[in-house]
């Protein structure tokens, strides 16, 4: 079984696929970075808040008014916490177009795969079964 796991492991495919996990990890903390310490600030600042991660609506609760995000949810509240699925939404889109810009130009650089040989048609291969059955 164990030869079978070095096996496996070893084939080009596992380890491309366990490379890139990592590496897409750790790009995507990076991204997180820059969404929750450079772009969100931007955004807090055109919106008048600085803090946009703790923007909520109270659904049902007792809160008060500027109450921290953490601190509505320890209290109970039923929150809809929009700043946080904002984040979250820009950090997608971030990291769909850095893969995009990726893939586009991974696209160009590799050469287009090469065509298989064309086969007989299926004309010819009716035609062939059609004359080896007059034959019999």
């Amino acid at each position: 079984m164990l030869s079978e796991f070095k096996a496996f492991i070893a084939r080009g495919n596992v380890l491309d696929l366990a490379v890139g996990v990592i590496i897409g990890a750790a790009f995507g903390k990076i991204v997180s970075s820059m969404t929750d310490d450079v772009l969100m600030p931007l955004i807090g600042a055109v919106v008048g808040d600085t803090d946009f991660s703790n923007k909520y609506m109270v659904l049902s609760g007792n809160v008060a008014a500027g109450t921290p995000l953490a601190a509505a949810k320890e209290a109970g509240a039923n929150v809809l916490a929009w700043g946080s699925f904002v984040t979250a939404v820009i950090n997608f889109l971030i990291l769909a177009f850095v893969i995009f810009l990726i893939v586009r130009q991974a696209n160009k650089v590799m050469p287009p795969p090469a065509e298989a040989p064309a086969g007989p048609s299926e004309v010819e291969l009716l035609t062939e079964i059609r004359d080896s059955l007059k034959k019999k």
